[in-house]
């Protein structure tokens, strides 16, 4: 069987990536989502298990010891990992995988799984991402202009993905991402037990 294959989606914090990543899997029923854990507090409307797996830094800090995860980072005071397990016995049962990550995890993937698709993802301009992320609602003034500047460095690693795509609306972004899946299912490696029938 042929393994599946990663997508990694990053982009500065705001810029609508869980709701992207949300579209594209109402879209495309056969492609699957990595759950992170995250210390970080849930938000409204979010579900443990769904959205992420929501730990203590205690429980984090020992799944980390224990090489639980695939990629991990720490991220505005906050852990985020991918746990190792459940993304690979995907993989290996054929499935395609979207890993919604930050840079700094995503950066490992690529040395430790360089065959892996990057996406990164950006707002049309900076004061635009301001504007998503004070109409959440869920942050200070401090802290937005700490994810302001931390999203400033962010971007500069967008020369490090394989696709960069511009976020001026959700469902246009969920199907360029779409597209990227359906290409990336045509190379050859993932065809060429179709040419052994016409042998």
């Amino acid at each position: 069987m042929v393994k599946g294959k990663m997508f990694v989606i990053s982009g500065p914090s705001g810029v609508g990536k869980s709701t992207i990543v949300s579209e594209v899997l109402r879209k495309k029923e056969d492609i699957f989502l990595s759950v992170s854990a995250t210390t970080r507090a849930k938000r409204n409307g979010e579900e443990e298990g769904i959205n992420y797996y929501y730990k203590t830094e205690a429980e984090f800090l020992k799944m980390l010891e224990e090489g639980e995860f695939l990629e991990w980072a720490q991220f505005c005071n906050n852990y985020y990992g991918t746990p190792k397990t459940p993304v690979q016995k995907m993989l290996d049962e054929g499935k395609d995988v979207i890993l919604e990550i930050e840079i700094q995890g995503a950066m490992e993937v690529k040395k430790n799984f360089p065959e892996s698709i990057f996406i990164f993802v950006v707002p049309p301009t900076l004061d635009e991402l301001v504007s998503r992320i004070r109409k959440r609602g869920t942050e200070t003034e401090e802290v937005i202009a700490l994810r302001m500047e931390t999203a400033k460095k962010e971007i500069q690693y967008a020369q490090e993905y394989d696709y960069i795509l511009t976020n001026h609306s959700v469902d246009d972004t969920a199907n360029n991402i779409l597209c990227i899946v359906a290409a990336e299912r045509f190379r050859m490696e993932r065809c060429i037990d179709e040419l052994e029938v016409l042998k």
